[in-house]
């Protein structure tokens, strides 16, 4: 009984540990082609990876399309690597995730399958392994104490913005609306994509002029916030989960900014119109 007691109390503080060490990191990095393979997402090993580590609430980016932060400081991120250790009739998988000096700072449990099919077995060896995670409550603390900042260029001066802590704001004027763009779920048989993105409809437009004045976008943890030259923030954006859309306030509206042809829209309702007004954004 004194053993069983000591081994829960040693298990409580490695999870302890590990998730103190997950904390520390802003990314994890999925490979699109893990070496144990020799195909871009094969058996879609990388593509269900990256779905349980976001469903389990991490920041996850695959290995070609890093943000600018951690294209600089690699040490924001941690890479995943899938373990493959199967023989001829079981598969058996876990996943490693390293710093960016290559030392080891998670682990997880060694998933197994028995299932024939490859894809199959892979998916149910890596769900087994990414159990791991269950347990783990993941919260970035900014440990670096990183500062963005953003540079703005008129002519030939250049002024350097500190970014203001500004997530209380955001989180207080989010829309109500806050349904995902996309739908997406890995299986053992297939992923189930929704795209929930606005279609054309048959409401009737206010269009608004065209967009004149420059915002400059300056980058947040959730998104960016559009500042004039003055500078003022003039509107936040906040990420949903489909590329170029976002949920948006600004001037006391709520609505999205997407990109269409190339313009920037701000798409809102100004009492029961739809209007849409066109942003000049340099990111």
């Amino acid at each position: 009984m004194k053993t069983l007691i000591v081994s829960f109390f040693v298990l409580l503080n490695v999870m302890g540990f590990g998730q103190a060490n997950l904390n520390d990191y802003k990314y994890i990095i999925v490979p699109k082609q893990f070496e144990a393979f020799k195909k871009q997402n094969e058996h879609q090993t990388s593509t269900l990876v990256k779905f349980l580590f976001t469903e389990k609430g991490f920041n996850v980016v695959y290995d070609d399309a890093l943000p600018d932060d951690l294209k600089f400081n690699r040490c924001l991120g941690l890479m995943a690597s899938l373990i493959d250790d199967s023989t001829m009739f079981t598969t058996k998988t876990s996943i490693s995730l390293t710093d960016c000096n290559g030392e080891e700072v998670f682990k997880t449990q060694q998933g197994k399958s028995k299932v024939k099919e490859f894809r199959g077995a892979y998916s149910e060896a890596i769900r087994m392994a990414m159990k791991s995670f269950n347990g783990v409550n993941y919260v970035y603390n900014n440990k670096g104490g990183e500062k963005e900042t953003v540079t703005l260029n008129f002519k030939n001066d250049v002024k350097k913005l500190e970014e203001k802590n500004v997530e209380a704001d955001v989180a207080a004027s989010k829309p109500k609306n806050t349904n995902p763009m996309v739908v997406q779920q890995a299986t053992t048989e297939d992923q189930l994509y929704k795209n929930r993105e606005p279609v054309s409809s048959e409401i009737q437009l206010n269009k608004v002029g065209e967009a004149t004045e420059i915002l400059y976008a300056q980058k947040l943890a959730n998104g960016y916030q559009l500042v004039d030259s003055t500078p003022k923030v003039r509107m936040k954006l906040m990420k949903s989960s489909t590329d170029n859309v976002y949920m948006a306030q600004g001037d006391g509206k709520s609505g999205m900014v997407y990109q269409k042809d190339g313009q920037w829209i701000f798409e809102y309702y100004e009492g029961d119109k739809l209007t849409q007004k066109e942003l000049n954004i340099k990111f």
